[in-house]
């Protein structure tokens, strides 16, 4: 059995899928062999999956970014929901507004305010155009009015590296990715992008509860199948995501990475899906992007 990671080793999807599998290897008697296929965004790795035999046996764990990828790329030779089905979804990832301490805001109504008060002034890094911190910020600015200027990096560590240094005031990014500058100061958190508190940071009020009322972004990392896989091979493997996101084994790597375990089966996530996807292209079209 082949699952496929369209990202390089060493990150989350990676860690996530390695994990997760390995465990359900050893509860169904299954070897997974894990191929990494990085490149554009998830989008050529994916290609093999969409064409692969619907039998359960070609599988691949991907973020939000799938379903963003249909409004960054413009000639994919998939469709990111008609040629797919969501088996499990296996972790969250919380997010952050974070400011360089050199701002002068320490919360979410002090940063609309002085952006309100310096149209195009404040600068905002993400790791790339279409990325989820950077659709994030773009439903944010959306909501809000707020006048702020986009600067895209290539990927996360530089995006984050440019508002820890200064070179931008503000960023939208996973928890996970800005942990350690926030613990040394270096990063002043001022709203969590989930509907909940983290318990990683319980001072730190939502965006929702500081005055942008419903907002809520988080980004997710799940189990992808070929459309039209058996429903009875749907169940089996939905239920083996679950026992194994119930591990504490398994727990304990997530929430070191600062990812939720989280498991929705496969009609839920599926319907998820739908859902965001029709979301996603309002927030793209918001943030004035282009397809390439």
């Amino acid at each position: 059995m082949r699952v496929v990671i369209p990202w390089p080793g060493g990150g989350s999807n990676d860690i996530v899928g390695r994990v997760v599998f390995d465990v359900v290897s050893q509860s169904l008697g299954e070897r997974f062999v894990i191929d990494n296929r990085p490149g554009a965004a998830g989008s050529i790795g994916t290609v093999p999956v969409a064409k692969a035999p619907p039998d359960g046996y070609t599988l691949m764990v991907q973020s939000t970014t799938h379903l963003v990828n249909a409004y960054v790329y413009k000639d994919l030779p998939y469709h990111v929901v008609r040629d797919f089905v969501g088996v499990s979804m296996l972790a969250s990832q919380p997010g952050v507004l974070v400011v360089h301490p050199s701002l002068p805001v320490k919360t979410v109504k002090e940063f609309v305010a002085l952006a309100k008060a310096r149209p195009n002034e404040i600068l905002y890094s993400s790791p790339g155009n279409g990325s989820a911190p950077h659709l994030s910020m773009a439903l944010f600015i959306s909501m809000t009015g707020i006048k702020i200027v986009h600067v895209p990096y290539k990927g996360g560590p530089p995006s984050v590296g440019a508002a820890t240094s200064g070179e931008t005031q503000a960023t939208i990014a996973t928890v996970g990715t800005v942990v350690s500058q926030i613990k040394a100061k270096r990063l002043r958190p001022v709203g969590v992008t989930t509907l909940k508190r983290l318990a990683q940071f319980p001072d730190v009020p939502t965006i929702s509860e500081s005055g942008v009322r419903g907002y809520e972004r988080s980004p997710w990392i799940g189990v992808f199948a070929p459309a039209g896989t058996p429903k009875p091979i749907l169940d089996r493997l939905s239920a083996e995501f679950k026992k194994a996101l119930d591990k504490p084994e398994v727990q304990k790597v997530l929430t070191a990475q600062v990812l939720d375990p989280l498991h929705m089966p496969w009609g839920e996530f599926t319907a998820l899906l739908k859902k965001e996807y029709e979301e996603y292209g309002r927030i793209v079209k918001l943030a004035g992007m282009k397809v390439e």
